[in-house]
């Protein structure tokens, strides 16, 4: 306990110090900093190598802290009791006294906010005076981290610190909910549409090609293990990694496993590490089999067709 405490201390005071560092989340790791100062949220954008006009999440302990930077709404209000904090995020209206700096928003009038579930982000974003930006602690398009020592490969020394919370739960990014008007779904995450359906008991569109970027995951090339990956692949070409959702009793040695019983949550869980693993065992290119496009199997196949744009 005294460790856990000690390290939150740590984080707390680089992140005081308008510094950038690694947080953990139940979906992926996230590159924090200050969300009202304009050096800390430049210093995001730098070391990430991100366009300046994609937007940031912003982290919040509670909806309370989140009142003096943002209206909320009737859909806010019964989503926020039912998933928060868990792995949705929600766009909503800025207000004009918010101290939110300008680069968190690409100049829109809008904010994308999250209540991370993690309990060592939550105990840190509770001591702090301000939100966390954090968006995913990567290069921008390339794959997200999933533990502390994907982000030590991604970025280095030129990180300050890694706020180590082991793997990550879930390992796919949230669900991004457009708030300000009509509900949309601006990217497909860890929470499937079909259990926020219900809660607003309407359909929603999905919308995760915007033009105005309001949110991320709005970009085409995204989550990139950096090599060519082709989709719905029923065997594997020559020099080909084949990455399959479930088990064989036959196996080779290019052949890599999601899960063991075609479990698609520990498949979305293993997605990142796997990829990632495959780039650094030295292969060229990646086949993967044909994953159902049910409930999280959705999310997969958005980030395995957004990363097969190579």
């Amino acid at each position: 306990m005294k460790s856990i405490q000690s390290n939150i201390k740590k984080a707390k005071k680089y992140l005081d110090k308008n510094q950038c560092i690694a947080v953990p989340t139940e979906t992926v790791y996230g590159l924090a900093g200050n969300a009202y100062s304009d050096i800390a949220v430049k210093k995001i954008f730098k070391l990430k190598r991100r366009p300046i006009n994609n937007p940031l999440i912003v982290h919040y302990y509670d909806v309370n802290k989140l009142k003096k930077d943002c209206h909320i709404n009737i859909n806010f209000n019964k989503l926020y009791k039912k998933f928060s904090p868990g792995p949705i995020t929600f766009v909503l209206k800025l207000k004009k006294s918010s101290k939110i700096s300008k680069f968190v928003t690409n100049k829109q009038h809008s904010l994308a906010v999250r209540f991370p579930k993690n309990v060592l982000l939550r105990k840190l974003l509770k001591q702090l005076d301000y939100p966390l930006a954090a968006p995913s602690a990567n290069i921008s398009s390339r794959l997200s981290s999933v533990q502390a020592s994907d982000v030590v490969e991604e970025f280095g020394s030129k990180i300050k610190y890694v706020l180590d919370g082991g793997k990550c739960r879930i390992g796919i990014e949230s669900t991004i909910v457009n708030l300000l008007k009509k509900p949309e779904i601006l990217r497909l995450g860890g929470l499937d549409i079909s259990k926020i359906e219900k809660i607003l008991q309407k359909k929603i569109l999905i919308k995760n090609n915007s033009k105005k970027n309001i949110s991320p995951g709005q970009f085409p090339l995204h989550y990139s293990p950096g090599i060519p990956l082709r989709m719905n692949a029923k065997k594997p070409y020559r020099g080909e990694a084949f990455v399959l959702v479930k088990k064989r009793k036959i196996s080779f040695k290019n052949y890599y496993y999601l899960s063991k019983k075609n479990n698609l949550k520990q498949s979305a869980k293993n997605l990142y590490s796997l990829l990632r693993k495959i780039k650094n065992d030295g292969y060229k290119l990646i086949a993967v089999e044909k994953v159902r496009n049910k409930g999280i199997g959705r999310t997969i196949n958005d980030r395995l067709n957004r990363a097969s744009k190579y």
